[in-house]
């Protein structure tokens, strides 16, 4: 309750004054809300002050002006101790008020009217497309993928008719410097990465096969081109798959992080990824060759959790996007928890007690994974 009334506070959306004796106060109440995460735990309660019992999306009229004069009681609870007796007038619009879906709407045409008057510009509507992604958009939730881009790949670099394949890179087929194997064209070989590269926006499924076959590019051979023409055979049969971002869920961060042990066979680096969530919504997303050579798969494992923990608590500076964007309640904890794998004997000592560790760990964050993608 302190936080919406801080809000008010800062939004200049009303202020106290002394009742005319001809008008009316219109009445307030606390309207409650919990937030659960995907599991269903109570992870925030919410509290919104409301005019007279109606509900409205939050912060939607904090940034409208009032034209009439409105004036409410003061909040069940906070009343100001000095003038217990007093209202409050609006300046803004308050969330209940009949006016107030009018008044957000109106302001924004208003802005409209000026940008086109100071500035060569046209009002599209909503956005569908944007830098080749495609944005779909509904009541509950954006949908962003790169479809039409997947069918442009595949004409281009002829493997529209490819036979599909379920995964865009072998497990049991690690891709190596071919010093002796037959080179192929340069200029190519490097376009088709790029244009993959481009892909990862919107498809943190490729992400790892393209990185691995982009060290390649100064002198790739024919083994490696395989490798990459597999990515292509992998997008045909799976072209729609993009990011789901629902508007419901909470906006508690959590990060995920996972390395190999000497993944290289040449020069025995590892090998680290890690992702990014805000509640069920996939944020950000890596994955990068190390330039150290780790000694044990537990130093492999906090390399790769060092790196997610220093971008978590970028996530919770003043300057960050996701601030700037008007997520100002980002819950971000700093705890880690290790899964114990049987293969790794040096990470039996970490806290086998630990509610966190154990396969439970892996298992959710790839559950989320895949809720964050969907096909459409």
């Amino acid at each position: 309750m302190q936080e919406e009334l801080l809000q008010f506070r800062k939004q200049e959306v009303w202020k106290l004054v002394d009742l005319p004796e001809e008008e009316n106060a219109i009445g307030t109440r606390w309207l409650y809300k919990n937030n659960p995460d995907e599991r269903g735990i109570v992870v925030r309660n919410k509290a919104r002050l409301i005019a007279q019992g109606y509900t409205q999306e939050e912060g939607a009229f904090l940034y409208g002006p009032v034209t009439d004069d409105v004036y409410v009681r003061q909040p069940p609870g906070f009343e100001d101790p000095e003038y217990p007796h007093h209202v409050y007038k609006l300046s803004k619009a308050l969330y209940g008020l009949h006016q107030a879906p009018r008044i957000c709407p109106s302001m924004c045409k208003e802005f409209e009217e000026i940008m086109k008057s100071r500035f060569q510009m046209s009002s599209m509507g909503g956005i569908n497309f944007f830098l080749g992604l495609q944005v779909k958009q509904s009541a509950e939730r954006i949908f962003i993928n790169q479809s039409k881009f997947v069918e442009k790949l595949l004409k281009k670099f002829k493997t529209q008719d490819c036979q599909n394949i379920r995964t865009p890179s072998d497990v049991n087929c690690k891709i190596q410097p071919d010093p002796k194997g037959k080179s192929v064209d340069q200029t190519l070989y490097k376009s088709m990465i790029g244009s993959l590269m481009y892909l990862t926006a919107s498809r943190p499924d490729i992400m790892y096969a393209v990185c691995v076959c982009a060290r390649y590019q100064s002198d790739p051979k024919e083994s490696h081109l395989v490798v990459v023409k597999r990515i292509f055979r992998y997008l045909k049969g799976k072209p729609n798959l993009g990011l789901w971002y629902p508007y419901e869920g909470n906006f508690e961060l959590y990060s995920y992080s996972d390395s190999d042990f000497g993944g290289c066979a040449l020069d025995r680096k590892l090998n680290t990824g890690g992702s990014q969530f805000l509640g069920p919504r996939l944020v950000s997303w890596q994955c990068k060759k190390q330039t150290n050579v780790s000694v044990s798969t537990a130093e492999a494992e906090y390399i790769a959790a060092s790196a997610r923990c220093s971008q978590s608590i970028q996530c919770d500076e003043p300057h960050h996007e996701l601030l700037c964007c008007g997520i100002h309640r980002l819950e971000v904890s700093h705890e880690v928890s290790f899964e114990l794998q049987g293969a790794a004997k040096d990470s039996q000592r970490w806290n086998k007690k630990s509610p966190k560790c154990g396969p439970s760990l892996k298992q959710n964050s790839k559950k989320e994974f895949r809720n964050s993608q969907r096909e459409r």
